[in-house]
């Protein structure tokens, strides 16, 4: 399992994560277009939004993960199946990488089958992953022209139809977009500003007081499983462990306080693991961030 960054610990980015819950509460509201500056945690908002979301209702065995209770968005295989098993899973939050090829976004031709059986079949690709869930791109600005022509097709359609190599496959593909770039590095096109139905700017912030919130634990924060201190149960965040620097000891950083001899106003790695350790107290939760 991977841990990810939790959502709730993610400061000063408020009208993205806004943005973000808005496309979880309602997926047709037509995905989310974020652009800033680099370094700012677009991307992080991003992939911690899928922590949150609850899991969803799909066939056993479909690469398409289709809904059991709506027959007119199955695949043929579902709708040809005369019992669907049932299971659930989570809602998928898939990446796109700039680099991927058109095959591997909507699907191709699977070349172990065709070569190890003789079998003409058809591996999915991005887009058969992304179904009923979310579909990431991050410098969506940089893609290629025929992947955008993909892209808008299918969020047009809600169906990622492929015919090539003598295959002929039409199965649902139903995502919410979420894109991501700096507008620095390229102008997007018009055609696929046009899909998104938010769009955040995002900035890096100026201020001191915008970098961090007052120091608070996130409600219902359980700390006998995580071992932190008690007074977590409060709603307040203690005040981390002193270490400062010796006068007599060398100076380990910069700072004013090294140099004056006073002691090191600076965080020395026990404080790091202990502020990490804080922050991810609310992830490490069993069931944390659950809907």
């Amino acid at each position: 399992m991977t841990l990810r960054y939790p959502f709730s610990a993610i400061a000063g980015l408020d009208e993205l994560k806004t943005a973000l819950l808005l496309t979880a509460v309602d997926p047709l509201i037509g995905g989310l277009l974020a652009f800033g500056d680099r370094g700012t945690g677009k991307s992080t908002a991003v992939r911690a939004l899928a922590a949150l979301l609850p899991n969803i209702r799909a066939t056993t065995g479909c690469a398409y993960h289709c809904d059991p209770d709506q027959a007119d968005s199955m695949c043929d295989a579902c709708r040809e199946t005369v019992k669907l098993k049932i299971r659930n899973i989570p809602i998928p939050v898939v990446d796109l990488p700039l680099g991927a090829t058109e095959d591997r976004v909507i699907g191709s031709l699977d070349l172990e089958k065709a070569l190890t059986k003789g079998e003409k079949a058809f591996e999915p690709g991005l887009l058969a992953q992304a179904n009923r869930g979310y579909l990431y791109v991050d410098e969506v600005n940089l893609l290629e022209d025929h992947i955008v022509d993909l892209l808008l097709d299918v969020a047009a359609s809600g169906e990622n139809v492929v015919e090539r190599e003598g295959l002929s496959i039409r199965h649902p593909a139903r995502v919410v977009l979420v894109g991501s770039g700096n507008p620095e590095e390229g102008e997007l096109r018009p055609q696929l500003l046009d899909r998104f139905g938010l769009s955040v700017d995002v900035r890096t912030p100026t201020e001191v007081k915008d970098l961090g919130r007052d120091r608070q634990a996130p409600r219902g924060l359980r700390t006998q499983s995580v071992g932190l201190p008690g007074n977590l149960e409060q709603g307040r965040v203690p005040d981390p462990p002193a270490n400062r620097c010796r006068p007599q000891a060398p100076h380990r950083c910069g700072c004013a306080g090294c140099h004056a001899g006073t002691g090191c106003s600076t965080l020395h790695p026990s404080q790091d693991r202990w502020l990490a350790r804080t922050i991810d107290a609310d992830a490490l939760r069993p069931g944390a961030g659950r809907l």
